[in-house]
């Protein structure tokens, strides 16, 4: 009897390769400070995690997260189950990415708001993903691993349980999940990216929560604003040229 289904695994591991090659990919485009929101200058001195902390943190984030599927599949015997949905259609495909992705933003939406206003969670648990001032690519799954478990790992397994997809599809919502989370931090505001037209949930928008004057606003992740308009955490911004290259998000003033 194998320790874990083959089909788990690629669930478990395709999101975790995706991340590093994405990520990667970003920190090449970075190089340059044309569109950079914040100069590399800032993501040295202003972030209060060092990049080696960051990889570490990331990387034994990732190994619990991986941890805790094998966990669940085997306690829910997930992985005894035959993969019986294999032909879902592409319309079914997408009416449970729809599903998934407003479970997974209003779980997100709530707990991360609580985080920030609880006021032991912030400093003991959620303080560590801020410790990213200056945002960048492989730094978004920064978090201590409790917050990582509450916020991401739970929100992940109601998307996948609610929504009812096949494993196969499931593998591409948390991929492109990974790729959303990693955009909304990347730091970059590259002219043709189409999540910049497709979502007003962004990069700039997610860059302002970052900073101290957004810290209790835009709360919403990884995909739409519409919780932060329906409760009234919705802060608009503009995003203006830097004087040295690259450019600046800043709240808007009313």
């Amino acid at each position: 009897m194998e320790f874990i289904a083959y089909d788990d695994f690629l669930l478990m591991i395709i999101p975790i390769v995706v991340y590093w090659v994405y990520s990667g990919i970003y920190e090449v485009l970075g190089s340059s400070e044309k569109y950079r929101l914040h100069s590399r200058r800032d993501e040295e001195t202003k972030n209060l995690a060092s990049k080696r902390d960051v990889l570490k943190g990331v990387l034994f984030q990732q190994a619990l997260q991986a941890t805790i599927t094998v966990v669940v599949t085997k306690l829910t015997h997930e992985d005894a189950k035959p993969e019986t949905n294999t032909n879902t259609s592409w319309f079914a495909a997408a009416s449970q990415f729809m599903v998934a992705m407003i479970v997974f933003d209003t779980w997100q939406y709530f707990v991360h708001r609580y985080m920030h206003h609880n006021k032991f969670l912030y400093r003991k648990f959620h303080s560590w993903h801020h410790r990213i001032v200056a945002p960048y690519a492989f730094a978004a799954q920064y978090n201590h691993p409790v917050d990582g478990i509450i916020t991401e790992t739970v929100a992940g397994a109601l998307a996948y349980f609610v929504s009812g997809m096949s494993k196969t599809t499931a593998a591409l919502f948390f991929s492109f999940a990974t790729v959303k989370g990693i955009d909304d931090h990347c730091g970059l505001m590259l002219p043709w990216n189409p999540f910049h037209i497709l979502f007003g949930n962004n990069t700039a928008y997610h860059d302002i929560h970052h900073q101290l004057a957004g810290n209790k606003r835009n709360f919403a992740q990884p995909f739409f604003v519409t919780w932060d308009k329906i409760m009234g955490t919705y802060v608009p911004y503009a995003v203006v040229k830097r004087e040295n290259g690259g450019f600046e998000a800043r709240v808007a003033k009313h």
